[in-house]
């Protein structure tokens, strides 16, 4: 007697079902952009050594409306990654006092302090303030 296993029909619409699927999806697919920004980045660093006419030429293509885009959208989604991978921090790292686990909020409230704290270095260091 052979038993056929069941199959379940997977559609197309599987990634709409579930708001969780999407959430995880604009993930991933989020690290197409911040990977697209490190290429950017390397072509600078290319284009610095070619000497200061090419460096000139790459910042001139920095400036250009699309480029402005697709940085704030490269910016947008390491924003959003660095969110959710903070959020999941506590469930990849528990963190144990004693008998007692620390609480969730407290281990990622403190990644979002120390990111901020770090920008605001890194913005005084760059002389935004």
């Amino acid at each position: 007697m052979s038993r056929k296993p069941y199959l379940r029909k997977v559609g197309r619409e599987w990634l709409t079902r579930n708001p969780r699927y999407m959430r995880y999806m604009l993930r991933e697919f989020s690290c197409l952009f911040i990977g697209g920004w490190t290429l950017m980045l390397v072509w600078g660093l290319a284009r610095l050594a070619q000497g200061p006419a090419a460096w000139d030429a790459f910042l001139a293509a920095l400036r250009t409306p699309a480029s402005i885009v697709l940085q704030v959208l490269a910016l947008a989604f390491a924003i959003y990654h660095a969110v959710t991978w903070f959020k999941l921090t506590p469930k990849a790292l528990p963190v144990q006092r004693g008998e007692e686990f620390v609480a969730d909020q407290v281990i990622s409230g403190a990644h979002f302090v120390v990111w901020g704290l770090l920008s605001l270095v890194i913005l005084f260091f760059a002389g935004a303030f």
